[in-house]
């Protein structure tokens, strides 16, 4: 890679942090606590919204986990039309499919019920809404919205995509095998939830792999070059919850203090990386996901500490300072230490929880294309640590490769 590519991204990524300053960074409300959604009808109708789309997904409406909120619905007189056809990663037909629902049945706002795929559905949906005349691929990239959206109302019902916070929807398009991100702030739900009971019957595998999804928002963030303060204090709140919390709720699912703590990391994840970015770990992941269908928290959690291994002496500072400030691991040594001591718990961390060190579907003859179109997500666009080439980010994918 040329000196001047590397100085054209540090000088793209430099520009897009000063402009960030003039946008509106405005945080959802939060309803949060135990039994949190059934307050959340009135809080819908309070904002003059009186007919909802729930989007949602088969698995949750099987659990009768929306149960509450029905009902909640129907004693504020709230009527309400539910999708629940998201895919476990949101296709352009959800999209389409839940855009015309609400227009048939004159909806005018939106509740996502779920993890990060039907939060992803119900903004870009949003988004389609207000930009008829634009196509899902055409939202792709940088505020490309513009325009606010129907009232939006998330629910997370796992603790770790942050997307009740998020200004990011990403879309697989089934044809190409890849995913768009959308990025505006326009896409920020209005109200967030976070209610413990909904995520009690999370199975440990997705408990596992959400939370460390938050952690991969978090440490991308915060080793990144456009942090803010309050970036900052959000990712090292939240390594701090996730390092106390993830693996009691992986053991104990019925630990409410424990599910409530990851909640809100996730939340806080969420509002680090919303504003400072995240990096190659989620170009990676999420090419993986569009190629095969990976579920998205976990390819974070796999690949992780592969790109921090990468990032090398560039990372070490700043991941020293998260421990420091965390508590994830002890701070005693030399910045290369604690950051190499931070990158084994992760890993230890993965195997305390059965995520795999590698995968065993990524195939030789997909790398370059993985890595082609990894890297066009992450240049010049994400303020990673240190920016891969070609060969780099090959290099990384063949490692994850069992």
């Amino acid at each position: 890679m040329s000196f001047l590519f590397k100085a054209y991204c540090r000088a793209y990524q430099k520009t897009l942090k000063l402009a960030m300053n003039f946008l509106d960074w405005s945080e959802p409300e939060l309803i949060q606590g135990a039994g949190a959604v059934k307050r959340l009808p009135a809080a819908v109708k309070a904002k003059n919204v009186n007919n909802v789309l729930v989007v949602t997904d088969k698995g949750l409406t099987g659990l009768h986990l929306l149960d509450g909120l029905y009902e909640s619905l129907d004693a504020q007189g709230v009527k309400y039309t539910v999708y629940d056809g998201v895919q476990p990663n949101p296709t352009i037909d959800n999209i389409e499919t839940a855009v015309e629902l609400y227009k048939d049945n004159h909806c005018n706002g939106i509740i996502a019920f779920g993890g990060g795929s039907p939060m992803d559905c119900a903004k870009a949906c949003g988004a389609r809404i207000v930009r008829p005349k634009k196509s899902v691929p055409e939202l792709r990239g940088q505020l490309k919205v513009l325009k606010k959206l129907p009232p939006l109302f998330a629910v997370p019902t796992t603790a770790g995509t942050g997307s009740e916070t998020t200004i990011a929807a990403v879309v697989s398009n089934p044809v190409t095998h890849e995913k768009n991100a959308i990025n505006d702030p326009r896409l920020r739900p209005m109200m967030a939830v976070l209610d413990p009971e909904l995520t009690v019957g999370l199975p440990p595998k997705i408990t596992s792999t959400t939370g460390m999804d938050a952690l991969t928002h978090a440490v991308e963030a915060y080793i990144g070059h456009s942090n803010t303060k309050t970036t900052r204090r959000a990712a090292e709140t939240a390594t701090k919850l996730i390092g106390e919390n993830l693996l009691t709720a992986y053991e104990d699912g019925k630990n409410i203090q424990a599910r409530g703590n990851m909640l809100e990391a996730s939340y806080l994840a969420g509002i680090a990386f919303t504003r400072a970015y995240v990096g190659y770990v989620h170009s990676i992941a999420h090419n993986l996901g569009g190629m095969y269908g990976t579920p998205h928290g976990l390819a974070n959690a796999v690949i992780l500490p592969y790109v921090l291994d990468y990032y090398g002496k560039t990372a070490w500072k700043p991941l020293a300072r998260l421990a420091k400030i965390s508590g994830f691991v002890s701070a005693e040594g030399t910045n290369e230490e604690i950051a190499n001591r931070f990158i084994a718990r992760i890993r230890e961390m993965n195997a305390a929880m059965n995520i795999p060190e590698k995968f065993d579907f990524i195939k030789e003859e997909d790398v370059p294309l993985l890595a082609q179109r990894a890297l066009k997500e992450g240049n010049p666009l994400y303020p990673v640590p240190k920016i891969m080439d070609q060969a780099d980010c090959e290099a990384v994918i063949r490692r994850l490769m069992a």
